[in-house]
């Protein structure tokens, strides 16, 4: 129960890491606030957390709307208390991996908006809260897309990630004697519905291939990591990029 009394609120939680991470901040103890776009699908997960006993709630986010944002950090703090802890998870991906070439003006900006534009204005609305509260943890999700360039494809991803990943440093930078702590996971292959594309084509072997340790993660083994960098076992840790993947960025 390291989470004890922390209030999180955990974007993209209506599945895969994002829902994953949820339950585990809640199973810490935290009061969780889940927010995505798809909303039947986080009150779902909100209302299962609370059948087990957790304090959950879950609101329809656009992360890309700061209007939003205002109002989700506002519920939040009327619901459960100021913001401890704040999970940058939502994030959308191209539909067929557009190249340089390929991407459109149209494809890039909404990706940049979700990607990049959602997760600094998750962290410029939490920061209020979080000074109130005396500090807290943002936990960006970066990728390892956010450091390598993977197969030459999907550029406005690896653009967003990129981003995420020095973003992530120089909040971490800004408020390093104020008592935020801001860090960025970067998960590889990992078996949740944005891959699920993958399973059974002939893409599959190729990131098996890449993965040292041959197989896909679980939403579940990101969503560890994700816990102890909101906690303050990772009290003397702020700007890291943590990698989950099965050793791919070790090649």
């Amino acid at each position: 129960m390291q989470l004890r009394g922390k209030v999180s609120v955990v974007t993209g939680a209506a599945g895969g890491i994002g829902q994953a991470t949820a339950r585990r901040l809640a199973a810490d103890g935290a009061a969780v606030v889940l927010t995505d776009v798809r909303e039947g699908d986080a009150e779902a997960a909100a209302s299962s957390l609370r059948s087990d006993g957790h304090q959950a709630l879950a609101i329809a986010h656009d992360v890309a709307d700061e209007v939003a944002w205002e109002a989700v950090i506002a519920q939040a703090v009327s619901e459960f208390g100021p913001v401890n802890v704040l999970v940058n998870n939502a994030g959308v991906t191209t539909l067929k991996g557009e190249g340089v070439e390929q991407e459109t003006i149209e494809g890039w900006s909404r990706l940049i908006a979700v990607n990049q534009t959602g997760v600094w204005l998750g962290m410029k609305h939490v920061a209020p809260a979080m000074l109130e509260a005396g500090g807290g943890s943002i936990v960006n999700i970066s990728s390892i897309y956010g450091t390598v360039g993977g197969f030459g494809a999907s550029i406005a991803y690896h653009a967003s990630k990129g981003a995420v990943r020095t973003m992530t440093k120089n909040a971490a930078l800004r408020w390093a004697t104020q008592g935020i702590r801001v860090n960025s996971v970067h998960p590889g292959y990992i078996d949740t519905a944005m891959t699920a594309k993958y399973k059974g084509t002939e893409v599959e072997p190729g990131l098996l291939a890449m993965t040292p340790m041959g197989r896909p993660g679980t939403a579940e083994e990101v969503a560890n990591v994700i816990a102890f960098l909101a906690s303050d076992q990772s009290s003397y840790m702020t700007g890291s990029e943590v990698y989950v993947d099965g050793g791919w960025t070790a090649k």
